[in-house]
């Protein structure tokens, strides 16, 4: 993750080694070479993923400048999204993700959950299935994709209630624990000293919320409230998609590991235009693309 940008341009490599040195362990080695066991526990892969993400973005403000006409991001990618616009800077945002992650871990370890893609179901059958086993909505990923927090059992009971109510797909995630929940009330009530402790400045651009799928406030505090509120909340992706479209963007730009988030926004839209920056060979094709 990351390390073609970082060999390609020493400024793209010192970011690795000042993430190495603000959280105290070698993140740019774990990027770098893996294993991945190592990189998908949350207080590692929530700065990695950022650190790829800020990486990719920079490489193409290099390359490409872009104005871009506002900024969003899903759960994690959210705080990628206020770095870039300026609201706290590269060090602050790996501080917060680093404790963001460690807080999450330690609330999916204290209490086991989960979390279950629901794929074609109706406002009726979701109602229903939150309603028979207890589960919440954690993620809106478009009209046709949500995704439910709730415990083991809940879970469970989720799968099987789906395919009685004619649900088209039930796919339990392998997931640490059921994010975006009540499940998270612990991570969040531990993060909220952290953000107090820094500095939040008005957004550049526009930054789309996951609470509200509207541009976050000029105010620092509104800022942080939202953020603290997005841990146990739900993210509204598919409302963020179209807040951006309200504003005018018909071609979305997705930085970091993976293309979800494009696959998301083309299936919201299919008239959006799409492009990822995920390494140098994706990065070729963005700036064609962008012309």
């Amino acid at each position: 993750m990351g390390k073609d940008f970082a060999e390609a341009d020493p400024e793209v490599m010192s970011l690795f080694d000042r993430a190495n040195a603000v959280l105290g362990f070698d993140l740019k080695k774990t990027c770098f070479e893996g294993p991945a066991e190592e990189l998908t526990k949350s207080n590692i892969c929530q700065p990695a993923i950022f650190v790829t993400s800020y990486a990719a973005y920079l490489t193409l403000q290099k390359r490409r400048p872009v104005s871009f006409d506002c900024a969003a991001g899903l759960s994690l990618g959210e705080w990628g999204a206020l770095c870039a616009a300026g609201v706290l800077d590269f060090e602050s945002t790996l501080k917060v993700l680093e404790a963001r992650g460690r807080f999450m871990q330690e609330a999916c370890e204290a209490t086991p959950s989960g979390m279950i893609a629901i794929v074609g179901a109706s406002a009726d059958q979701l109602k229903a299935l939150c309603d028979a086993t207890g589960c919440t909505v954690a993620n809106v990923n478009s009209a046709a994709q949500q995704v439910l927090s709730g415990s083991k059992d809940a879970i469970a009971a989720c799968a099987a209630k789906a395919k009685e109510l004619g649900v088209k797909r039930a796919i339990p995630l392998a997931t640490a624990g059921g994010f975006h929940s009540e499940f998270m009330r612990p991570a969040r009530e531990k993060l909220a000293p952290v953000l107090d402790s820094i500095s939040f400045s008005a957004p550049k651009f526009p930054v789309l919320s996951n609470v509200t799928g509207k541009p976050h406030a000029s105010d620092g505090a509104a800022i942080k409230a939202m953020m603290l509120e997005q841990v146990t909340g739900t993210t509204n992706w598919a409302a963020d998609v179209e807040a951006a479209k309200a504003l005018g963007c018909g071609m979305f730009v997705e930085f970091g590991p993976g293309k979800v988030l494009s696959g998301l926004v083309k299936k919201i839209d299919p008239a959006l235009a799409t492009a990822n920056v995920a390494d140098l060979a994706s990065l070729d094709a963005t700036v064609a693309a962008l012309g």
